[in-house]
């Protein structure tokens, strides 16, 4: 039986072990990130912690096989003296909604054929979608995830407190929102654009600027620029 043991108490460690605790093939740990005085052995030990604490919590640990689940963090940054490698799930997690891991993709990288092998025998006990990834191409990716999450998300959240400021239920927009998203399984992103950047509507522009706040303008005027410039 592989013996699993998760370091940290954070949103991504927390769905781990949860989606662990249901494969009878593994057995699984979690301790927290501060408790390193008595660590469990484990055939595989992995990190989930922030960024920043990545090489200082691997320094501590002595089992065979560490590794990390950051997107944006080289396999040589893990401190530990023996075996390295990275169990990166590319999804937005939150510790109070559901992840289904088969709809998640697993880019995994190691040192050698024989870790890989381990490490996707446990992206497939949970999940499908599986990508051997180098750490120059996860720091890459990591890039344009944060574009097409992060990013997005905080524009929703400028369209939530646009339709706040103006008494309309932000609800109205979830299914133009799910369209978008949908489309880009048929279409590439630059061929399901459109808008008034896209059209060169400059009155329609013109009418929008005059109705954001200083800040919401700045944003629009680069996204509009962007689009237009194809960028």
């Amino acid at each position: 039986m592989n013996t699993i043991l998760i370091v940290g108490k954070g949103n991504v460690a927390t769905h781990l072990y949860n989606a662990f605790l249901n494969v009878d093939e593994i057995a699984v740990t979690q301790i927290s990130s501060r408790d390193l005085t008595n660590i469990p052995k484990a055939t595989i030990t992995i990190i989930a912690v922030s960024d920043d604490a990545i090489a200082k919590v691997s320094s501590k640990i002595t089992n065979n096989f560490v590794v990390h689940t950051s997107g944006s963090v080289a396999l040589n940054d893990l401190k530990n003296i023996k075996r390295k490698g990275v169990f990166y799930m590319l999804q937005t997690f939150s510790k109070d909604k559901k992840v289904d891991f088969k709809e998640v993709p697993f880019c995994l990288e190691a040192e050698n054929k024989e870790d890989y092998q381990q490490l996707e025998f446990l992206a497939k006990s949970i999940g499908k979608k599986i990508y051997e990834i180098s750490s120059e191409q996860r720091k890459t990716l990591h890039v344009a995830a944060v574009f097409v999450n992060n990013f997005t998300n905080h524009l929703f959240k400028i369209g939530n407190d646009i339709c706040n400021t103006n008494n309309i239920p932000f609800e109205i927009l979830h299914p133009l929102i799910k369209e978008t998203v949908l489309k880009i399984e048929e279409l590439s992103p630059e061929n399901a654009q459109t808008g008034p950047a896209v059209r060169n509507d400059k009155k329609t522009i013109k009418n929008h600027l005059n109705l954001l706040d200083k800040n919401q303008q700045k944003i629009y005027k680069i996204l509009t620029k962007s689009i237009q410039n194809g960028n």
